[in-house]
Order: structure tokens, then C-alpha cells, then sequence
């Protein structure tokens, strides 16, 4: 079970545009991630390479917690707002559940849960 500490500390490396580092910090190596109904993506390593390829094809993102913050046990949901602008200057909001699961102080799974619709 995370403390809340970790949780507070990895929702803020996000919201400080620290991504990449909340996952070098807080992914176990074992660790997958998988959005909507796709198949997962699994690695510590393969995860960050999809971040950064992703962080690298736009402009800029804003990302925000909206409170509450559910924690019950090892399962942690965070509801998450961005705000994202292409490299052609065109922004989009896009709005998302994260449904993790940590080992202790490292997160294990996390699924997200958006509608696609937000992308047309």
C-alpha cells in the first residue's frame, strides 16, 4: 500500500510536468499499463519510451488532479484533466480515470479509463 506521501508526491511530479521522472521514481520494473480495452504495454522501460515518444510528438501539456483522490489498500484512482497543445498550436482537453495498483511504494498496474471520442 502506497502512503500518501508517494501518492501526493508522484500527482504532483505530474502536475509539475514531471512525468517521465514520477515513473523512473514510482514504476516497479514489472510494471503495465493499458488504456481502455488494448492490450497492456509491460515493462518499466517500454513504458517510459511510450511517454516520452508521446511527450515528444506535442507542444506542451498541462496536467491536473481533480479531487477527490480515491485510495483504498493497494488500488489508488486519480481523475486527470490535460490540457494538451499540438506542435501546430491547436489545443484539446482531454479527461481520463487511472485506476493503479501499487506493491508498497511502487506502482504495479494502472489502467486508464477515457472516453475516445475526446480525440475527434
Amino acid at each position: 500500500m502506497p502512503s500518501s506521501n508517494t501518492v501526493e508526491t508522484f500527482i504532483q511530479l505530474v502536475e509539475d510536468g514531471k512525468t517521465v521522472e514520477a515513473m523512473v521514481r514510482y514504476y516497479a520494473e514489472h510494471a503495465s499499463m493499458q488504456e481502455n480495452a488494448t492490450a497492456p504495454r509491460v515493462g518499466k522501460s517500454v513504458l517510459i519510451k511510450h511517454e516520452e515518444d508521446a511527450l515528444a510528438s506535442i507542444a506542451s501539456m498541462k496536467a491536473t488532479c481533480i479531487r477527490p483522490l480515491f485510495v483504498s489498500g493497494d488500488f489508488v484512482v486519480i481523475r486527470w484533466v490535460f490540457e494538451i497543445q499540438d506542435k501546430k498550436g491547436k489545443t484539446m482537453r482531454f479527461e481520463e480515470l487511472a485506476h493503479q495498483r501499487w506493491e508498497g511504494e511502487l506502482m504495479a498496474e494502472e489502467k486508464f479509463f477515457y472516453d475516445p471520442a475526446q480525440f475527434k
